[in-house]
């Protein structure tokens, strides 16, 4: 008989979560190429584009920013919109700091890379010092790739011209759907879900482009802030 792979091997896990961490940060990484793409559709820069990527580094809050920008929105709702969906990386910050407890400029950094991925991968290892493996690799993995695929993309955009013709303006509605799909394992989240897409459905036709957005988000806080129903024993 062969002999069953040594599970409790440290070095054997640490290998492990940093495949994983990588796995996760180039499937990740690969999607910027359609960020750059409609941000320069949207009327940014290259250099502008690459700057977001850089500095806001949140995928969903850019996608939200151009998309807003793209349908002729104004600078207030494109912020705001990004500014309601970048409030979850706050968040993740709370669980992400017990584990990490960072000092010093490494604080500053993982407060920066404390993304969806990231945090993902760190909670969900069984050990701290795996937690730590899991969230660094996956947190620079994916800001390396998607800074370089943003820029690719922003290059490639501004040569292919109008992104619609590839099917890159949908790029921006998948990403918000991945992001909330693994989300919807309650019956109370997909009610949820359904009446904030019904609120945005009902608001675009009569209101400025992000509004709808705002306001559905807005729904869903209110949503989040009522008294859960318990069940009885």
């Amino acid at each position: 008989m062969s002999e069953p792979v040594v599970e409790d091997d440290p070095q054997s896990r640490r290998r492990a979560v940093v495949r994983q961490s990588l796995s996760v940060a180039v499937a990740t990484g690969l999607y910027g190429v359609s960020f750059g793409a409609l941000s320069v559709a949207a009327g940014l820069t290259t250099w502008q584009t690459v700057a977001l990527s850089l500095l806001l580094f949140s995928g969903g809050s850019q996608f939200a920013l151009v998309g807003v920008i793209a349908a002729g929105g104004s600078g207030v709702s494109a912020v705001a919109t990004s500014t309601l969906l970048g409030v979850r990386n706050g968040l993740y910050g709370l669980q992400v700091n017990r584990l990490l407890q960072a000092r010093g400029w490494r604080r500053v950094l993982a407060a920066h890379v404390t993304i969806d991925e990231s945090t993902a991968v760190g909670v969900a290892q069984p050990e701290p010092a795996l937690s730590r493996v899991g969230f660094w690799w996956t947190g620079l993995g994916v800001f390396v790739g998607w800074n370089v695929t943003t820029f690719v993309g922003a290059l490639v955009g501004n040569a292919l011209g109008d992104p619609r013709r590839y099917g890159l303006d949908a790029a921006a509605v998948a990403a918000f759907i991945a992001l909330l799909w693994p989300r919807l394992g309650t019956g109370e989240a997909r009610v949820v879900a359904v009446g904030a897409a019904a609120i945005a459905l009902l608001l675009a036709p009569h209101t400025a482009a992000g509004v709808p957005v705002l306001a559905a988000s807005a729904a869903a806080v209110v949503a989040g802030l009522l008294p859960r129903r318990t069940q009885g024993a």
